[in-house]
């Protein structure tokens, strides 16, 4: 079985350094906690680390001098050893407490920040990666912060600062000490650094192969009853082993490369370094401070090497953390496309009447899929956008609500371009039911309220009687307070559906989008959404998508799409009378066939070109073949669309 995502890039060089400028930032915002969080676990290393073992090299050197030690002039190093250990906890404590505070506060501004930034999307952005894949990514980039915190704190800050003061203490008792030191750290750092940044690669497919395994897994779940209606357990068990044991390989690899690359050069330097230390401090050892100096001289060397070889160490666990976090940045390289305007106009439509101008659209990366449409709603008009599976009618609704922006023209609501408008304003007119109502994994209540948060129980058991869900709620577990699953699995389709009308109802807009919205209701259930919706329409101007003629036949008037163009309009009469495209459509569905000459008729040149902007013959509006399958899932060469199931006078 094949993999069912590309295998991308690792992030790029900028994708780490705005994950580094976003961790930066963070730390600047929390300023007043990150400085004691940085420092203060440093300045307790200084007294553990090289404060303590200075004293302690003090009284060697004491006891040499004078042939051993009594009580009395050791007590003061002993008692000043142990105010230094105690002195440094308490500082490494009061250091923790801030550094707890700066991880904890910095990972919630990160979590939020990061679905913000994700919010903010336009939505074929989402058609175009995994919900698992982002949700490690948006996670990690928040969880990765403490790591990388960390790291700087410990490792870094904690090791460098405490170097510093080191140094300063070597260069009392001889400066070539320092000299010796300070050259052989240097030339490590310059020999590891090439390995390193070979490695770097190695990690980068590591992560990236991670991201695929939760990706997968996450698919798979969301999909498990399709998984086991097609008997595919074992080829989906088949493709998660292969993934995983790919991840395993990758690991392995940056490990290894690690340990046997990078850590046998760092391993000898650090032993010539002490080495040479010793040395140093022998040759140059001035009379009466040769053991006191030889002790500093191998105490501090020793923590010295060992900063040297945690270099690895301290470079994975950043590269690791930024990696992961870079993993998420990448999607913010590139922006949203569809934004507000810089200064936005307020709200004031002078009616819900909808103009489209001269309207050119074109999916990414195709040709044009609308070549200056222009269509008229006037408020209050209620009308049907019928024809052809991939003629541009979905496309047209998701135009109206900015999920995507026009290349060319203008769409008006009151004389007002939406493109000026807050996509927020906008989309507040307007009740949209999609095709396959989204449902969230929350109470049957929460899913209706989900359309108008601030909604009182009787509106919402309002709405739900109008678009008879009370029906079936009456028979749930818990009523209205059922989850109803993730994507409302434990509901039907027709449930799900009119769950989403009842959405539509409490949203109460001026404005409704129907696309295909009786699609999954069964013939009886039908009726009375129907009536439903009439109630619903009036008043309001609406356009309805629908394959299913029945449902649009009584609206004001009808529009018939075709490849991106208006080819009648009309009533339902009237477009009978006319005996066109319509007409044979309605002919089919009340139980003819279309014939070869009536499906040639349409495939005119130069509209070859669906919604999602593929050939017109292969590729209609949900990516399947037009020639398989249409917009409501059935086959249109084949059957009928829908059969007639209420006849209209």
């Amino acid at each position: 079985m094949g993999t069912t995502e590309t295998r991308g890039p690792a992030p790029g060089r900028s994708a780490v350094l705005l994950a580094l400028r976003h961790y930066g930032r963070e730390l600047l915002r929390l300023r007043r906690l990150a400085l004691p969080a940085l420092l203060l676990p440093a300045v307790g290393n200084i007294g553990i680390r090289y404060v303590a073992p200075l004293l302690i090299a003090k009284l060697a050197g004491q006891a040499a001098d004078e042939d051993g030690l009594t009580v009395g002039p050791a007590l003061p190093y002993v008692l000043g050893f142990g105010v230094t250990l105690l002195l440094a906890e308490a500082v490494w404590r009061v250091g923790q407490h801030c550094l707890n505070r700066v991880d904890a506060l910095g990972m919630e501004h990160l979590y939020v920040s990061g679905m913000d930034e994700l919010l903010a999307k336009d939505a074929a952005f989402f058609h175009d990666n995994f919900a698992g894949s982002l949700t490690k990514r948006v996670l990690s980039y928040g969880k990765r912060f403490e790591d990388f915190v960390d790291t700087v704190t410990y490792r870094i800050v904690g090791s460098l600062v405490p170097l510093l003061f080191g140094a300063v203490v070597l260069w009392s008792y001889e400066p070539m000490l320092v000299v010796g030191l300070f050259v052989m750290i240097a030339l490590t750092v310059v020999a590891a650094t090439p390995l390193i940044r070979r490695r770097q690669r190695l990690v980068n497919d590591r992560e990236a192969a991670i991201a695929r395994v939760s990706g997968h897994v996450a698919d798979s779940l969301m999909n498990m009853e399709t998984i086991r209606a097609f008997a595919a357990e074992r080829r989906e068990a088949a493709e998660h082993r292969s993934r995983v044991a790919d991840s395993r390989r990758l690991t392995l690899r940056s490990w290894d490369y690690g340990n046997l690359r990078v850590d046998t050069l760092i391993a000898p330097m650090s032993v010539l370094t002490n080495v040479l230390g010793l040395l140093v401090a022998i040759a140059f050892g001035g009379p009466g401070q040769g053991v006191e100096e030889v002790v500093v001289a191998f105490t501090y060397y020793s923590n010295a090497t060992q900063i040297m070889f945690e270099f690895n160490q301290i470079y994975r666990r950043l590269e690791s953390s930024m990696t992961e976090a870079a993993q998420f940045t990448e999607l913010l390289l590139d922006p949203p496309t569809v934004l507000d305007a810089d200064a936005p106009e307020p709200l004031a439509p002078r009616d819900t009447g909808i103009r489209f101008e001269a309207v050119t659209f074109a999916h990414t990366g195709t040709k044009p899929l609308f070549r200056g449409l222009g269509l008229d709603v006037p408020a209050g008009a209620r009308i049907g956008l019928v024809g052809r599976s991939g003629g541009g009618k979905t496309t047209l609704t998701r135009l109206l609500l900015r999920m995507s922006d026009i290349d060319h023209g203008r769409i008006l609501i009151g004389g007002q371009d939406i493109s000026r408008l807050r996509q927020s304003d906008l989309r507040s007119l307007i009740a949209y039911v999609p095709q396959e109502p989204a449902m969230f994994h929350r109470s049957l209540r929460d899913n209706i309220a989900f359309a108008r948060p601030g909604a009182t129980e009787e509106e919402i058991h309002a709405a739900a009687a109008a678009a008879h869900v009370t029906e079936f709620a009456e028979q749930l577990p818990d009523g209205f307070g059922t989850l109803v699953g993730e994507r409302g699995v434990k509901l039907s389709g027709g449930q799900r559906q009119r769950v989403a009308l009842a959405r539509a109802v409490l949203r109460d807009a001026p404005i409704l989008l129907l696309d295909e919205a009786t699609s999954a209701l069964d013939s009886e259930s039908e009726l009375l959404v129907q009536d439903a919706l009439w109630r619903l329409m009036d008043g309001r101007t609406a356009l309805v998508v629908a394959h299913r003629l029945s449902t649009v036949a009584g609206m004001d008037r009808l529009v018939v799409l075709d490849r991106g163009r208006v080819v009648e309009q009309g009533t339902h009469q009237e477009l009978l009378a006319t005996d066109g495209a319509y007409a044979r459509l309605w002919q089919h569905q009340s139980g003819g066939f279309l014939g070869e000459n009536d499906e040639s008729e349409n495939d005119e040149s130069g509209s070859d070109q669906p919604e999602n902007g593929e050939s017109g013959s292969d590729q209609p509006e949900n990516g399947e073949s037009e020639s398989n399958q249409p917009e409501n899932g059935e086959s249109e060469s084949n059957q009928p669309e829908v059969a007639l199931e209420r006849p209209v006078a």
